[in-house]
């Protein structure tokens, strides 16, 4: 007996040891590494486009939103889904978990000055959205099912190969091998975790539980394939985003007053960086400033090459076309609903207090709704939209997962990627947050660096589709317009 409980200690500390020193070496490359790599990269990078495309993604919002409408699908259009699907199977890949438990901790972390570089990352994540997902469309290939498959590994290896030689194929590993881990990191172990918090923190189910629970509902999803996933998300997204956003805007209607005063405080914090708890630390600037970037690159994956695996399946000739339906994402992931988040949390006080990710969005929740009478159901909302967000995550970034094992390995490893993944959802609900976070601030650096490496040298590439498509609509635009004044 004695021997038992001396070789459980030894084995528990031993574990917390491995559990301490891979912690410590992962957030060793986050801070000096892999963040200040992506700092420097995605904002000039997203500047760069914004400039080079005349700020294409607000002066064609209008005609994006139409494309979305399906005022231009054609019956002859090839692809697996249409533009609304695949704008949805994108968007719940990135209306997850970031926009309640990683606006609560870029709040909590950098203070609500995080905010503002939060919307800097949303702006310019419409104009790379845009980017990448017209060279996805414009280098996808058709298997032999028929079926699409696109993304960053293809554009970089078709690309870039004229331009750099072997070095794109090498590129595109890099980046589907990234995807696969990022897949179960990012899209994966941070949903998990946070969906079974959130449900032993308001209900009191054990997080093994939960695990169980929820890597058995995903693998009945994922085994379907994109048209199933894209089903479950053109649902899922406009019912999940409906009930957290009403909810959301009652809060902050009911504090109109102390709105300007609110937005005040993010923009004078983003250039002082002062914690939530009060106190400033190290260089608070630069805290506020990574911690932003971090979470709303986390939030809407501009940049990251994951949207664009979705909207390669999209049914349209034109690559251009689907780009402009990308570029949608950030606006509705992090300019809107993470602004609300922000709004609510700052309103009602609670980021002055101690709660950390989804404990501060829903004591903010829990605070703004007892104000109108409404008791006891903050933590519900809260709770029911974590779940209805972050599944929806895990089982679009099984598809873009199983994209890049079939590009890597081919499609007899597709199935045992899927256990692999059941299985990450698991223990992503049972491990530690911490960890769980910095792993998934790790794993989002090794796709994003080489994606923006490869949409800077695919430039001229992108500029062309452009030209080319709005040439088109031009010539377009005046029969449609004729066709539709005929009685």
């Amino acid at each position: 007996m004695t021997g038992t409980v001396l070789n459980s200690i030894f084995l528990n500390n031993f574990g917390q040891k491995i559990y301490q020193a891979v912690d410590n070496f992962i957030v060793g490359y986050n801070e000096y590494i892999g963040g200040f790599l992506i700092l420097l990269l995605l904002v000039p990078t997203g500047v760069y486009f914004i400039v080079k495309l005349n700020f294409l993604n607000i002066t064609k919002l209008r005609h994006s939103i139409r494309v979305v409408a399906g005022k231009y699908d054609q019956a002859d259009d090839q692809g697996d889904v249409n533009h609304f699907k695949a704008l949805t199977t994108a968007l719940s890949a990135t209306v997850g978990t970031g926009n309640i438990v990683g606006v609560a901790l870029a709040i909590g972390w950098g203070g609500p000055g995080a905010i503002f570089w939060m919307w800097v990352t949303g702006f310019l994540g419409m104009i790379l959205k845009y980017t990448e997902c017209t060279l996805s469309h414009r280098y996808r290939i058709f298997n032999s099912d028929g079926t699409v498959s696109g993304g960053p590994m293809y554009y970089m290896e078709y690309g870039l190969k004229p331009k750099i030689g072997k070095t794109a194929k090498i590129l595109a590993v890099v980046f589907a091998v990234a995807a696969v881990l990022c897949s179960l990191g990012t899209g994966n172990m941070a949903q998990s975790n946070s969906m079974s918090a959130a449900l032993f923190g308001t209900y009191g189910i054990d997080k093994w539980i939960s695990g169980l629970v929820i890597s058995s509902l995903a693998l009945m999803v994922i085994v379907g394939g994109i048209k199933r996933i894209a089903n479950v998300t053109a649902r899922l997204v406009p019912f999940m985003a409906v009930l957290y956003v009403l909810s959301a805007l009652l809060i902050i209607g009911l504090k109109y007053e102390n709105i300007p005063d609110a937005f005040s405080l993010i923009f004078t914090e983003a250039f002082t960086g002062k914690a939530a708890t009060g106190g400033f630390f190290g260089s608070a600037f630069m805290m506020t400033l990574v911690m932003g970037l971090r979470r709303g690159l986390f939030s809407n994956e501009a940049g990251q090459g994951s949207a664009p695996i979705a909207h390669a399946a999209a049914k349209t000739k034109y690559p251009a076309r689907e780009g402009l339906v990308a570029s949608l994402e950030p606006l509705v992931d992090t300019l809107i609903i993470c602004t609300l988040t922000a709004l609510v949390i700052i309103l009602t006080g609670v980021w002055q207090t101690d709660k950390e990710g989804v404990r501060m969005t829903a004591r903010a929740m829990e605070i703004g709704l007892n104000r109108i009478g409404i008791i006891g159901v903050g933590d519900h909302i809260v709770s029911v939209g974590l779940m209805l967000f972050a599944f929806s995550t895990i089982i679009s970034w099984s598809y873009y997962g199983t994209r890049a094992v079939n590009y890597l390995f081919g499609e007899k490893y597709i199935r045992p990627y899927g256990y692999v993944y059941g299985l990450f959802v698991f223990l992503g609900s049972i491990w530690g947050l911490e960890l769980v976070w910095h792993f998934v601030d790790m794993v989002i650096t090794l796709m994003t660096i080489p994606n923006l490496i490869a949409l800077l040298l695919l430039a001229p590439v992108v500029m062309q589709e452009t030209r080319k498509y709005f040439s088109m609509m031009n010539q377009l635009e005046p029969r449609l317009k004729k066709k539709k004044m005929k009685p």
